[in-house]
């Protein structure tokens, strides 16, 4: 049995899923998000995603970590900067807890899920629900 979590890194809602099974079978999975508020300055965000993952991973002993790529739209650079910031914080945590971990591009996910790269959310969260018989 192997267990994966999953991260989707982003500053106001950094999304965490955690599989585990064998092969394609899934024995136990649970899903959420680690928010954090505008109100708050850059770094005690940062710590907070830092801190609760950590906190996740030592709960989970996970045997892998799979972090969504880092990806920036040109009309927002400052947003792609921002997400290298909380991948960072992520994959220190991963490094911190002894978990391997590796990076894939969200069109790889999606075209493994959905068997669209270019899949939007909804097709994607159906691809998953099924896939979990959630």
């Amino acid at each position: 049995m192997i267990t994966i979590i999953g991260i989707d890194p982003g500053l106001s809602a950094t999304g965490v899923a955690v599989v585990c099974g064998n092969g394609r079978k899934v024995h136990r999975y649970s899903f959420g998000a680690i928010n954090t508020s505008k109100s708050k300055p850059l770094p005690n965000r940062l710590e907070l995603i830092f801190n609760r993952l950590r906190q996740t991973l030592s709960a989970e002993k996970p045997d892998l970590m799979v972090v969504e790529d880092v990806f920036s739209l040109s009309k927002f650079p400052k947003s792609g900067i921002t997400l290298g910031q909380v991948t960072g914080v992520v994959m220190l945590a991963g490094c911190q807890a002894g978990v391997s971990s590796m990076e894939i591009p969200v069109r790889e996910a999606k075209q493994v899920l959905t068997g669209n790269g270019n899949a939007d959310k909804y097709q994607l969260e159906e691809a998953v629900r099924r896939r979990l018989n959630h």
